[in-house]
């Protein structure tokens, strides 16, 4: 985890096209690692990491990986362990770097056979996205090819059961009745006979026992002592949303309504309601007629951050539509669409390859969407189609190299981008542990690359 300290708030809004102040420099340093191999340690398949995602506040982190496990981190430097007298009397606050600790984990998907199509069905973890907090309790979605669920994560007090025993002292026509007996070696739980099945009196007293009159006096009954002092967070699934997806999911976003959300695929994008697993509205389908017509296919849709009748999805062909769902239940036709032209004469053989966007984000304010291809990020607003507003050039360097690209398939590499908190910047992935960060506000110049090590650009 690499963090920038700047003077500027965070949560401030979108990028001002119309400011030309400089953006205070960052300064970028190494805060923490999860996860770190040992020397010599190779990394397995499965613990490779596929989804990543922060909520909203910023105090709890979500990692999923190949092995379709999710794995929660929470902020600690937060929590300012000081009495009210103590910052009362402080006359200045300490900045902190984020930190985050390990919270929990749990097994999101297992792997799955699909008998009709005779299609293996990955446990990787695709996406994961958090919901609203109620109850003190934490929902978020996660979803692998074709099923999405929905987990609730809460803390519960640790339980301890004890005194199931029977006193070693009870004795009967000469039958010694022990611990042995009835439990095994922890003493926490009746035995299983060899079949499986519990252990019965029959199976354990000798024949010649006889219960005394009024039973056994020193038989102990279970009680359960409640530690208050020790939590622990349990996740349960709560909705499993399934068999909607032909193709692959690709993406899947919350409503600011807090009640619905999305999934898209190659071809379709369907509308969920959180509490109904069984049926979901299919309101974008661009799937042909004839299959021998497709010329694109959805590769990301997102919610608007305010307007929950808003959405927007991107294709292989390099162009971003916004929808209105209050027009029509199946939103076949767009309100507004954004592309860039080529100029006359340059397209190839990998244009429209380069062009295909792999991911879009929306601004917090209501004025920009970035989207990423796999040569740069461009920077759109929603008041101009024809053309970006910024481009930020990223994989410029591999101009030259993209006859071996496509013949490696590194072309076809997915990238995801996003938003800094304050809007001003927005950041991107590359090849070799690099990302990039670029000022988004008007005027600004601002370009880092750092490396996601101890040492970045060291």
């Amino acid at each position: 985890m690499i963090s920038g300290a700047s003077g500027v708030p965070a949560g401030v809004g979108a990028p001002d096209a119309t400011s030309s102040a400089p953006l205070p420099a960052l300064e970028w340093k190494f805060s923490q690692v999860f996860g770190e191999r040992a020397i010599g340690e190779e990394v397995q398949e499965v613990d490779i990491i596929s989804a990543i995602e922060f909520d909203k506040t910023g105090e709890h982190l979500a990692t999923g990986d190949r092995g379709g496990r999710v794995v929660l981190f929470e902020r600690t430097d937060g929590r300012d362990q000081r009495t009210r007298r103590e910052l009362e009397k402080a006359n200045t606050v300490v900045s902190r770097h984020p930190e985050y600790r390990y919270s929990t984990e749990f097994q999101s998907h297992e792997p799955e056979f699909d008998y009709l199509k005779s299609l293996e069905i990955e446990e990787k973890i695709n996406k994961i996205r958090w919901c609203q907090t109620a109850n003190a309790a934490q929902f978020l979605l996660s979803t692998n090819d074709k099923t999405i669920k929905l987990w609730k994560v809460t803390e519960k007090k640790v339980k301890q059961v004890k005194n199931l025993n029977v006193d070693p002292g009870a004795r009967g026509n000469g039958s010694l009745l022990t611990n042995s007996m009835l439990l095994n070696p922890k003493g926490l739980a009746p035995r299983l006979s060899s079949n499986g099945g519990p252990v019965t009196r029959s199976s354990v007293i000798s024949q010649d026992f006889v219960f005394p009159p009024g039973g056994i006096p020193s038989l102990h009954l279970p009680s359960v002592v409640v530690w208050s002092n020790e939590m622990t967070l349990v996740a349960r699934c709560r909705r499993v949303y399934a068999n909607a997806h032909a193709y692959h999911i690709n993406s899947i976003s919350n409503n600011s309504d807090f009640e619905t959300y999305i999934s898209a695929d190659d071809l379709r994008i369907n509308l969920w309601n959180l509490e109904v697993s069984d049926q979901s509205f299919n309101i974008v389908d661009i799937k042909p007629t004839n299959m021998e017509d497709l010329t694109e296919v959805i590769t990301s849709a997102e919610f608007h951050p305010t307007h929950c009748n808003v959405l927007a999805y991107s294709s292989s062909k390099g162009s971003i539509r916004l929808i209105d769902m209050r027009q029509s239940a199946l939103c076949d036709r767009h309100s507004k669409v954004f592309e860039e032209t080529d100029p006359s004469g340059s397209r190839s053989f990998f244009t429209e390859i380069i062009a295909s966007i792999s991911d879009i984000k929306f601004a917090r304010g209501d004025r920009y969407i970035l989207s990423r291809d796999y040569m740069s990020l461009k920077l759109w607003d929603v008041n101009m189609e024809s053309a970006p507003v910024a481009t930020f050039k990223v994989h410029e360097h591999l101009r030259p190299k993209l006859c071996d690209l496509y013949e490696n398939d590194s072309i076809f590499d997915k990238f995801e981008c996003c938003f800094s908190g304050d809007g001003m910047r927005v950041a991107t992935g590359s090849y070799s542990n690099l990302f990039r960060v670029f000022g988004a506000t008007s005027g600004s110049e601002e370009a880092s690359t750092l490396e996601a090590s101890k040492t970045p650009n060291s």
